[in-house]
C-alpha cells in the first residue's frame, strides 16, 4: 500500500461475529481515511479488533435486515461515495490503485469482481466469481430494503465494472454454513411471508434440485470436499427457507 489516503470514498461494513476475517479486511483498508464498521449484536472479538484501527468509526446498533442496515450504516459515513463491503472481503493492492486513479461520476455506479474461497481454497465451480454493485453515491441511490439478497438500486445509472478482483472468505468452518443457513432462511421467510406461496412438496423438490444443480450441473464435485459441503448447504438452505415460509404463511393467514 502507498501512503496516499483515499479521501473521497468511505468504506462501510456491517458486522456480526466476524472475528476470524475482519482483521484481514481492515488491514486491506489502510489507505481509506473513513471506515464505518456497523456492529449488530457481536458477541465475539469483532468490536475489540475494530477499535484498534484509527481510521475506523465503530458504531453499535440493531440489525434491521441487510438492506435497511446497510443504508443506515452508509448514512453515518463521512463521504458521499460509499464502498460497501462485507467483513469477510479483502481488497487487493491493484483494486485500491484503481480506486485512487478513477474519476468518480455521479451518472455511474460501480461493480466489484469477487473471487470466493472456503478457508483458503478458491471455489471455482460451486460459486465461481461473481460481479456485484458496491460503489455508489449515497445521495443518489441506496440499497433496496430487502431483508436478504439486497442490491443497490441501479435504475438510471451506467454500470461500470472493476476488473481487479477482491477476495471473499464467507465460510471458515462447517459450523459457519449451519449458522448462516438458519439466519438466511429465516430472513427469506420474513421477507416473503404473505407474498409467496410455499409447501412441503416445494421444499423437497427445490432443495433436491439445489443440490443436483450445485454438485452436478455446476460440477461442484471438482471443488473436492468443500464442493460437497456447499452443495448440501444449498440444499438445506433451500429446504428450510421454503418450510419456514410455509409455516410463516400459516401464521399470516
Amino acid at each position: 500500500m502507498t501512503n496516499t489516503k483515499i479521501k473521497n470514498i468511505s468504506c462501510v461494513i456491517i458486522v456480526k461475529n466476524a472475528e476470524l476475517t475482519i482483521k484481514d479486511t481492515l488491514d486491506s483498508l489502510a489507505d481509506f481515511d473513513d471506515i464505518v464498521v456497523y456492529s449488530n449484536g457481536c458477541t465475539d472479538k469483532s468490536n475489540e479488533i475494530a477499535k484498534k484501527y484509527s481510521n475506523v468509526n465503530l458504531i453499535q446498533g440493531e440489525f434491521l435486515g441487510f438492506g435497511a442496515t446497510k443504508n443506515k450504516a452508509a448514512n453515518l459515513s463521512k463521504h458521499d461515495w460509499v464502498l460497501s463491503l462485507d467483513a469477510d472481503e479483502v481488497l487487493s493492492e491493484d483494486f485500491i490503485k484503481k480506486l485512487k486513479k478513477i474519476t468518480l461520476n455521479t451518472d455511474n455506479i460501480y461493480t466489484i469482481l469477487r473471487e470466493n474461497f472456503y478457508k483458503n481454497v478458491q471455489i471455482k465451480h460451486c460459486w465461481g466469481n461473481d460481479i456485484i454493485t458496491r460503489l455508489y453515491n449515497k445521495n443518489l441511490t441506496a440499497f433496496t430494503n430487502k431483508n436478504v439478497h439486497e442490491s443497490i438500486i441501479s435504475d438510471g445509472f451506467n454500470i461500470i465494472h472493476f476488473s481487479d478482483p477482491i477476495k471473499h472468505y464467507p465460510y471458515s468452518t462447517i459450523t459457519d454454513f449451519i449458522i448462516k443457513l438458519d439466519r438466511y432462511s429465516t430472513l427469506y421467510a420474513n421477507d416473503n411471508a404473505g407474498k409467496k406461496k410455499s409447501s412441503p412438496l416445494k421444499a423437497i423438490l427445490n432443495s433436491n434440485f439445489a443440490f443436483f444443480k450445485t454438485y452436478f450441473i455446476k460440477m461442484g464435485f471438482l471443488d473436492g470436499y468443500p464442493g460437497l459441503i456447499i452443495a448440501f448447504s444449498h440444499m438445506a438452505t433451500t429446504f428450510y427457507k421454503h418450510m419456514k415460509l410455509y409455516e410463516k404463511n400459516k401464521t399470516v393467514k
